[in-house]
């Protein structure tokens, strides 16, 4: 799992006029769950750009007032109007302690059903997954190349090895829709052989 360093600073003072502050500042108000006791620190916007707005999960590296945590975000909250980040909720990572977190899917492979004038749609972008932090890969790879079409692959269809999967067994992750055209293929009539 790709990592990122954060160089954060320990909050002393929590509340909303502070946190006012914070935010006029371009600082991202942040809290660390997982150890003895919540650490509130502040880290500047700028560091979250590159993983906040990708799909990707990263291993971040917290260095708190030169206290060092490794950590994921787990929650992140933005600004309904302008899509500004708002507050960060981290996960410590434990190397026994199972985490529950989203990871990405990758659909891979030209499914046969494309060729048969189909269209793969992917239903879901992500799927919950549970298991030890270091054992959890980058990303879900689903192979679909032998889909055909008005076919789907499921979550339970989904074998991995090191965690488990959450999400409902029977929800389809990725299908092959038949398109207008398609359609209208299959329901042209067959033309008629001269005699």
């Amino acid at each position: 799992m790709k990592k990122f360093e954060i160089k954060g600073t320990a909050r002393q003072a929590l509340g909303k006029k502070d946190t006012r502050i914070l935010r006029a500042q371009d600082l991202v108000p942040c809290v660390l769950y997982g150890g003895e006791a919540p650490v509130h620190f502040y880290a500047p916007e700028s560091d979250f750009r590159k993983i906040v707005y990708t799909p990707k999960v990263y291993q971040a590296e917290l260095n708190i007032d030169g206290k060092l945590y490794d950590a994921f975000m787990q929650e992140l909250q933005f600004h309904p109007v302008t899509d500004k980040l708002l507050h960060v909720d981290f996960l410590q990572i434990r190397d026994k302690k199972a985490v529950k977190i989203d990871l990405p899917v990758r659909l891979d492979g030209y499914a046969k059903g494309i060729k048969q004038g189909g269209r793969l749609k992917a239903n879901l972008r992500t799927l919950k997954v549970k298991g030890i932090f270091k054992n959890l890969p980058d990303e879900i790879v689903i192979d679909v190349t032998n889909l055909g079409i008005s076919e789907s692959i499921r979550v339970g269809d989904i074998k991995v090895e090191g965690f488990e999967i959450m999400n409902n067994s029977s929800i389809p992750v990725a299908t092959v829709v038949v398109t207008r055209a398609a359609r209208a293929a299959m329901n042209a009539p067959e033309p008629s052989g001269k005699k």
